[in-house]
């Protein structure tokens, strides 16, 4: 039987993004989040504008879009509860938030260049998408959440993730992106059935794959 509830939040399982952004004095912040979507060669982010992502996206227009795999949890986990904003809001200094200029370093993650933006890529993830800002739409007025679209300018793959013979599609048997759920992490479980999609979308016999 179904039951009318009142959950506090909706995140029935989307994928974990790392967000690296510049700093206005040039500092690299990182950033974890959650609610993104795709759709063709752009993603919509959805932030509250008390971030410092937010500002950063805001002033620099550009970023990464850094995707962990399921093994990265814990490296993920150790950017909780913090903020690359100083003063700490007093929203998040409420629920336990603190200032941390060092993100890289207590993630134990690493700085990789980007070859078409300023804001560094993070090595260990295997999907990593450098992106532009389209467009900024407030949402659920009145609130301080922004909707901000991005645009993906270069995609970089982990080679192991690929396809087999394939060198622009990723093999879904091969990646296991990090999920936040209800905020908390899951993996993937094994595929459960095959998509009659999937020969109309990726790639099949005597196809000729689309290079970028």
């Amino acid at each position: 039987m179904h039951k009318v509830v009142e959950p506090k939040i909706l995140y029935f399982g989307t994928p974990v993004v790392l967000i690296s952004t510049l700093n206005e004095d040039n500092s690299v912040n990182l950033a974890p989040m959650s609610s993104a979507w795709w759709l063709n060669q752009s993603c919509m982010l959805g932030m509250s504008s008390s971030s410092q992502t937010v500002a950063n996206l805001l002033r620099e227009r550009e970023c990464v879009l850094n995707l962990p795999s399921s093994d990265l949890a814990h490296a993920v986990d150790r950017l909780a509860l913090l903020t690359g904003r100083n003063p700490v809001p007093e929203r998040k200094a409420n629920v336990g938030y603190r200032f941390e200029a060092d993100k890289f370093g207590t993630s134990r993650l690493t700085p990789q260049d980007s070859d078409l933006i300023r804001p560094p890529r993070v090595a260990e993830c295997p999907v990593q998408l450098e992106a532009i800002v389209e467009q900024v739409h407030n949402f659920e007025l009145p609130s301080s959440l922004k909707a901000i679209e991005v645009k993906i300018i270069r995609v970089h793959i982990d080679e192991r993730i690929l396809m087999t013979g394939e060198k622009d599609y990723i093999d879904p048997e091969k990646w296991s992106p990090l999920i936040m759920n209800f905020c908390e992490f899951f993996g993937l479980s094994p595929k459960v059935h095959p998509s009659r999609l999937a020969p109309v979308f990726g790639p099949s016999p005597g196809s000729i794959s689309k290079s970028n």
